[in-house]
């Protein structure tokens, strides 16, 4: 009787809702964030027994809190157990953004007011460049994959959603005792936390939002105390790999300037996966710069459950590692940006706009301008007249029709040539950046 034995494929675990499998671990298992984009540059989802923590500086915007709130709807789409670390967790809930239908396969779902524009107006462009692949900046998520629920910024959860969610015990509120000893408060909180995922089926998943760690609710700490609570978080996420967890950190606290150089690598040390969200609030230069976009993205580290190397530097579209990412968008991570409009929050890759950055082009000259004739050589140069007190130069020519004649003649050019006009480039010197023809 022979030993060998036809190999059959073993029976795969069913994975709880709203989860899939990691393309290259069998044994992670991938959850949503809520943004298709966001989910592309952490390499296809959130990884389950993983933490992230997003640092958003710009203390004028709430970025930081916005993803956090895609992190609590993804999780009561579908269906998960919602841990909540708020002063107001229940006011911080009804503020999450929800989808605006309830048919979930309606293509529509994904579109914002710019998508519809361009499915609206065709744009002219020539007959050879038709058949071109759009050029994208950012990924969308698939009507037919409920994977990420197509959440619109313009809508609310409805209390139907969330008293259903109440009646089911999946909104759990964790509230942090501040007493004298700020470190034995995190133990608490800790524990707290321990005792939800102790008792919750390892069938069932389980999200944990901290919103603002360090705001002035925690009370007076030290950045060792900070950096000792996450650990413990990240510790505790390890024991239990049905759980997942968002925190963001308070503005003050997502910059070195607080606890001196690298402070912010040290977050990205205890923390699984770590991105900043620099808004473009506090520096009106950037906001003329990029119209088009509302902050930069670094990231500082991403997570790398049972493997060495990280499912992102295989799978990311935006960070153009991929193989499909040369042919699609892929143009590196040093150029991530953010845009808030008005239905949904998207990552892309940073590009210009029209002429270099410039939306509106400019064709009537300026009020001063310095003009001067390409290839010509001055003879004469005046500044009469100028009470302004700004720079004019004004450039004359004084090379007359019958020296170019002479010239031509002795050069043994055809005299009855009409010779071309050169073109005349006028520079703004108030706007060095824009120039007309």
């Amino acid at each position: 009787m022979s030993s060998f034995k036809r190999r059959t494929p073993s029976r795969q675990v069913a994975l709880p809702p709203g989860t899939r499998a990691c393309p290259i671990s069998v044994s992670t298992v991938l959850t949503s964030s809520g943004i298709p984009s966001l989910d592309d540059i952490l390499g296809g989802g959130m990884p389950l027994s993983c933490s992230l923590a997003v640092l958003a500086p710009d203390s004028h915007s709430a970025y930081g809190e916005l993803v956090q709130k895609y992190f609590v709807a993804q999780g009561i789409a579908s269906g998960h157990k919602v841990c909540i670390v708020h002063e107001d967790a229940m006011s911080f809930v009804k503020e999450c953004m929800w989808m605006p239908t309830s048919n979930p396969n309606d293509p529509m779902l994904t579109l914002d007011e710019d998508d519809a524009a361009q499915n609206g107006e065709k744009i002219k462009i020539a007959w050879r460049y038709e058949q071109m692949k759009k050029f994208e900046t950012t990924v969308t998520n698939l009507p037919a994959d409920r994977f990420c629920a197509p959440f619109d910024l313009t809508r609310r959860i409805p209390m139907s959603v969330i008293d259903e969610a109440n009646d089911a015990k999946k909104l759990i509120p964790l509230n942090l005792t501040i007493n004298n000893d700020l470190a034995s408060s995190m133990d608490g909180l800790v524990k707290q936390i321990k005792h939800v995922l102790a008792t919750t089926p390892s069938t069932e998943v389980v999200r944990l939002c901290i919103a603002s760690l360090g705001s002035p609710e925690w009370g007076e700490y030290c950045p060792a105390d900070l950096l000792r609570f996450l650990y413990a978080l990240r510790r505790l996420l390890r024991q239990y790999s049905h759980a997942c967890s968002c925190v963001t950190l308070a503005p003050h606290l997502c910059t070195g300037l607080w606890a001196g150089p690298g402070w912010v690598q040290k977050v990205g040390w205890v923390t699984d996966a770590a991105i900043s969200m620099s808004g473009f609030g506090a520096n009106p230069a950037l906001i003329t710069l990029f119209p088009s976009h509302h902050g930069l993205v670094q990231i500082h580290k991403l997570p790398t459950p049972h493997s060495i190397l990280s499912t992102s530097d295989k799978f990311s579209t935006l960070r153009g590692l991929s193989s499909s990412a040369a042919a699609n968008i892929g143009t590196g991570e040093n150029n991530l940006a953010f845009r808030c409009v008005r239905k949904r929050l998207v990552f892309e890759t940073m590009h210009l706009d029209l002429e270099g950055g410039v939306t509106e082009r400019r064709t009537t000259p300026s009020s001063t301008t310095i003009g001067f004739d390409i290839g010509q050589v001055p003879t004469h140069v005046t500044n009469e007249g100028n009470t302004s007190g700004l720079a004019r130069v004004a450039v004359v020519l004084e090379e007359t029709l019958a020296e170019v004649k002479s010239h031509s003649l002795e050069s043994g050019a055809n005299p009855h040539k009409t010779k071309k006009g050169k073109k005349k480039v006028t520079f703004h010197s108030d706007k060095p950046d824009l120039y007309d023809f």
